[in-house]
């Protein structure tokens, strides 16, 4: 079993080399949108290079000296027309999908592994003719400049490469430039002879050539030899393709200039190519009618030459022409010969070793190659080479175009073309098999076997047999072996993908997902990754495909036999000794060709010769068996030994990934919560705190009535409850992770239950329902509980029950076992389904029928009940009669207080304190707040100081020493707790520090441990909780109702008076009514001089009842005792 694979850095390094599409020009790979940035003009121009190449002429020239115009014409014009429908799905599809020959054979029947062979059939066309063209230059550079055969070879060749370097880029821009220039001069030397001699065009067509009918009839056979030498040109259609899939990927906005530009440089090149055959075909019978001999005549060099002296009668002249025509003509046919075949390589080595240095690698190969077989004559053996070759390359672009035009539309094949090693079988039977019958069929028919008439027609025999039997094997195996995974169709629509290995960016085409890496892959890193052995796809692997076809024919001893050791061994000798021989039978052909008698003696000689190679075939081929077997098992216990090791490692991942997962998680839920509650808590409570304390201070007006009172009583109590709804959500989090405290109270009972029945009688009546309360003759009158949780449990309940009951009544009904309390809640409302009793519980959930009500919460209420519920020792259960209304029981624990701490409240409001005055000094950011505190706490007598942010709370601390600072947390620059430090720094160490905030996290988080600080208080500010803090934290005694408050009457005879520069200023702002600058100078006299408090409180009481007459007798009675 292969596990997951490591990433090795070094191989990403490797893999981002290769990548540089510059060089690359995407070998191996699906033409990126991007890339496809040319016209379909500039495209095709760039393709139409390929039409230059002079080997046509001499194909021409060749057939018509040996077997006439009229056989040799025939030829061409049959089978140029089927090279043409041949080449149409062809380019179609390859320019549609924006893939090259390869990655097209690949997906239309080959399969991964399969098209390796049609990768080297390519290659060997592009080899052969890049060959012969360039032994055309250097024809004509020894014609021209004197340089010996092989030099010109050499020079020939590696002028190439410098051209192909960049690929596309440069190549498109080389022949752009030089198409002007060429068409001219090809067209120039035919259109002189038509001038000078038009009598040669009639002449050339009476030709009968060395082996045709004097008389110029048709012979089939000369015409099948013929056709065979001319199908060689079929592969040409894949250099074309090379260019194609260039074309823009968006047929729409210019479809006809697409279309034009896709069949003028796709399979319309054998048009052109057609005409060039003819007019070789020409020029070799005019170059022999002017005495040259028929191996000249048939070469493109010397027979230009004779065609340019119609052009230019000096000799020099005609032949600097020509040997610019030819020297052009064969630069720009070769850059496309190279270009090709360095792709055709890259492929062809790249699935064989799963390496690839790069293109420009294989385009030296390729040049290589081409050098060899130009100094050993291949030109020589032109005909012979091409006739043999011209039968597998017609095998296998039949069965390719077959199963394009005959397979996909019948749906005997998928209709995606799919072409990354991922998803495809190592070998596809329907391209392979038919490729296979068709070659041995047609070079069986070349040699003889089915006699004369099949031998000529040997190509034909191959295309049809190719094209028949792809369809037959694709029925038979009914299109099984095109896919072998699905590829992800949720990639289909994102614009890039991240390759895990290369960690380059690449279209969704271009990409797979790999189990073995554990991330997307690109098709470059696909094709190369060796260690992966093809986990994505194991039954699609050639080998296990080869083992299951021989498995299935072959009887089962014979196929374990061959299976073996010693057959596998077998295998490699017959393999490699066929290629030997296939080698040698080539030399053989050349050979023969060029020394006629000599025949025998080759033989002789080529046979010894593959004997002896056959005994270190043997010693070789027995050596490799052997370390395939060593490298097989060497693998195997690695792989096991891995699978272990990776399986350890797994676990120790997977269990530290769960711990960081849940660490990630529970911070996130932490930061998220602490950002909710921030946020709620601070938005929610500033408003509140107005609400609240303005209702706790009409509360306490005795100038109200009873029933304005009791409304006040309600908002107030709607507004705490309101406060502790914020409470209650936020802190259901801490309710599951078991992070509750509760609080123990002691809680009047009877008062608690009047205060609710309060709140919800007013919101029954409103909606016309009755509210029925009934409750025990006797109940504990004081029992220990978290009073605030007991109220947001009842107050939900009995808010759900009113809020869906839209006729009748609601109860609320108290029952009482010590220490058990239920309280029930009984509504006429549309009831619950069964199916929802218990999800209602649930968060942000209600039942069916509530869902119809056009009523608003947030869904939390229940969840928060029931876990409240929970914590505090009871349940809540439900019965419910749909139509008929619902019954929610609450048991809680509840014990009796035997002796309660709490006494009874005091009806009568707080009027003042005894003892000294005492200074307090309120900092808030917002003045509906600080005027809040003011009208609460002025009245009590305390000498009130006020800042708007903490640097004002600091200035005025400076000069005056207040006995408790109210500090609001959250203020712009400055902070509470910042200014509380600054206050404990600055000496105010014997002076209270009370906090105040509408921010929970402060109440919920570290802050409360700050050392600086004295106590706390929640935003919306309840004031007898407010007033009992300050009463601990100053150590006073509160006085209640009309008790003479302790506050000393000021009189201007006895009370102190402050210097008489304060009693001037005060004096001024009076006569101009500035009431803000007396409260502001007021403040200054308070810190300044604490001993004068009694002053500053008589003068602010007057101010504060506007009774400015009062406030100026008063200060001039002042001024008149200082003088």
């Amino acid at each position: 079993m292969a596990g997951r694979q490591r990433i090795d850095r070094v191989r990403r390094q490797y893999n981002q080399w290769v990548a540089n599409q510059t060089l690359e020009d995407y070998a191996l790979r699906f033409t990126a949108k991007s890339a496809r940035r040319w016209s379909a003009a500039r495209v095709a121009n760039t393709a139409l290079g390929a039409i230059s190449f002079l080997a046509l002429e001499a194909i021409g020239g060749t057939i018509t000296l040996n077997y006439g115009v009229t056989n040799a014409s025939a030829a061409i014009l049959v089978v140029s027309t089927i090279i043409f429908f041949c080449g149409v799905p062809i380019a179609y599809y390859a320019a549609k999908c924006g893939i090259d020959i390869d990655l097209l054979t690949r997906g239309a029947g080959f399969g991964y592994i399969g098209s390796t062979v049609t990768s080297l059939i390519y290659a060997s066309f592009t080899f052969i003719f890049f060959a012969i063209e360039a032994v055309i230059l250097a024809t004509a550079l020894e014609m021209c400049f004197g340089i010996p055969r092989p030099i010109g070879y050499l020079i020939s060749a590696v002028a190439i490469i410098p051209l192909v370097t960049y690929g596309i880029t440069l190549i498109s821009r080389f022949q752009l430039w030089t198409q002007p220039i060429w068409i001219i001069l090809h067209i120039l030397p035919f259109a002189a002879i038509a001038w000078a001699n038009p009598y040669s065009f009639t002449e050339w067509r009476k030709f009968a050539g060395e082996h045709g009918d004097p008389s110029g009839h048709f012979d089939l056979l000369l015409f099948g030899v013929a056709s065979s030498v001319v199908f060689s040109l079929v592969a040409q259609i894949g250099e074309q393709v090379d260019f194609l899939r260039f074309l823009p990927r968006d047929r729409r906005t210019s479809r006809t200039s697409w279309w034009i530009a896709l069949l003028i440089a796709g399979p319309g090149w054998i048009i052109f190519g057609a005409l060039k055959l003819l007019l070789g075909s020409f020029l070799a019978f005019f170059a022999l009618s002017h005495g040259l001999s028929g191996e000249l005549a048939a070469e493109p060099a010397h027979m230009y030459l004779e065609a340019f002296r119609y052009v230019l009668s000096q000799p020099d002249l005609a032949l600097a022409l020509t040997g610019t025509f030819v020297i052009l003509s064969q630069l720009k046919i070769n850059v496309t010969n190279a270009y090709a075949g360095s792709i055709a390589w890259s492929n062809f080595f790249s699935r064989l070793t799963h390496s690839h240095p790069g293109r420009v690698v294989w385009l030296v190969f390729n040049v290589t190659v081409a050098l060899l077989l130009m100094e050993i004559g291949v030109y020589k053996a032109l005909e012979q080479t091409l006739a043999l070759y011209s039968n597998v390359a017609i095998a296998w672009v039949g069965a390719l175009v077959a199963d394009l035009v005959v397979n996909k539309p019948l749906g005997l094949r998928p209709p995606q073309m799919e072409f990354k090693r991922a998803h495809l079988y190592d070998i596809n039977p329907v391209g392979v098999g038919a490729m296979t019958i068709a070659t041995i069929v047609s070079i069986a028919a070349f040699y003889g076997l089915f006699g004369p008439t099949m031998k000529a027609l040997a190509a034909f025999v191959a295309l049809t047999v190719a094209f028949v039997t792809a369809p037959v094997i694709a029925w038979l195996t009914d299109g099984k072996y095109y896919i072998a995974r699905k590829p992800k169709r949720s990639w289909a629509n994102i614009e890039s993908i991240q390759c895990c290995i290369c960690e380059h960016s690449f279209e969704p085409e271009d990409t797979t997902s790999c189990p073995a890496y554990a991330g997307p892959i690109c098709s470059l890193c696909c094709s190369l990754d060796a260690r992966c052995h093809d986990l994505c796809k194991p039954h699609a692997r050639a080998q296990v495909q080869f083992a299951e076809a021989l498995g299935r024919i072959l009887p089962q001893p014979i196929y374990q036999r061959i299976n073996s050791q010693f057959g596998h061994y077998i295998g490699v000798f017959v393999v490699s000794a066929g290629l030997v021989a296939l080698v040698l039978g080539l030399i053989y052909l050349q050979t023969s060709a060029s020394m006629p008698g000599e025949n025998l003696l080759v033989s002789n000689v080529l046979w010894k010769v593959f004997f002896s190679l056959s005994i270190i075939i043997g010693v070789v081929a027995w050596l490799f068996v052997l370390a395939q077997q060593s490298r097989r098992a060497a693998e195997a216990e690695t792989r096991r030994q891995t699978a272990l090791l990776i399986q350890e490692i797994d676990a120790h991942k997977r269990t530290d990934a769960e711990l960081q997962r849940a660490k990630e998680v529970a911070e996130s839920a932490n930061l998220a919560k602490s950002r909710y509650v921030v946020g709620l808590s601070h938005e929610l409570r500033s408003p509140l705190n107005a609400i609240s304390g303005y209702a706790q201070l009409l509360e306490q007006d005795a100038t109200l009535s009873t029933k304005p009172r009791d409304q006040v009583r309600v908002v107030r109590r709607s507004a705490d409850h309101l406060s502790g709804l914020i409470d209650g959500i936020l802190d259901i989090s801490k309710i599951e992770a078991g992070r509750l405290y509760l609080s123990r109270d002691e809680v009047r009972l009877s008062d608690f239950l009047d205060q609710l029945v309060g709140m919800f009688r007013l919101q029954a009546a409103a909606k016309g329902i009755d509210f029925v309360f009934r409750r025990p003759a006797h109940l504990p009158v004081v029992v220990y509980a978290d009073e605030k949780r007991l109220r947001q449990v009842l107050i939900n309940l009995l808010s759900n029950a009113i809020k869906f009951t839209q006729t009748g009544s609601v109860q609320f009904v108290v029952h009482y076992r010590s220490p058990v309390a239920e309280f029930e809640v009984i509504d006429t409302g549309p009831g619950i389904q069964g199916d929802d009793l218990e999800r209602i519980f649930a968060p942000f959930e209600r039942g069916a029928l509530g869902v119809s009500q056009p009523q608003t919460g947030t869904g939390l209420g229940l969840t928060i009940s029931r876990l409240l519920a929970g914590v505090m020792g009871g349940d809540i259960k439900v019965l419910s009669t749909v139509g008929a209304g619902s019954t929610f029981k609450v048991k809680i624990l509840l014990s009796e207080v035997a002796n309660p701490l709490r006494i009874a409240p005091v009806e009568a409001p707080v009027s003042g304190y005894r003892g000294a005055r005492k200074t307090i000094l309120i900092t808030d950011d917002d003045p509906v707040h600080r005027d809040l505190l003011r009208e609460v706490l002025a009245p009590l007598g305390f000498i009130l100081l006020s800042a708007p942010d903490g640097p004002g709370c600091l200035a005025l601390a400076q000069h005056c020493r207040p006995d408790l600072f109210l500090l609001d947390i959250s203020m712009p620059a400055m902070d509470g707790w910042a200014v509380a430090e600054a206050l404990r720094k600055s000496g105010h160490h014997q002076a209270r520090i009370l906090m105040v905030s509408a921010s929970a996290l402060e109440a919920h988080g570290t802050p409360l441990a700050q050392p600086f600080h004295d106590g706390y208080l929640m935003k919306p500010i309840d004031i007898p909780r407010l007033l009992e803090t300050i009463r601990q934290l100053l150590k006073i005694e509160w006085q209640y109702g009309s008790d003479q408050i302790a506050v000393p009457f000021w009189r201007p005879e006895s009370g102190s008076r402050p210097p008489v520069r304060h009693i001037e200023a005060l004096m001024g702002l009076g006569q101009i009514g500035y009431v803000k600058g007396i409260q502001l100078k007021l403040d200054e006299i308070g810190s300044e001089h604490p001993e004068h408090a009694d002053f500053v409180a008589e003068m602010r009481s007057l101010v504060d009842r506007f009774d400015l007459d009062r406030y100026m007798a008063t200060l001039k009675t002042l001024h008149a005792h200082e003088h």
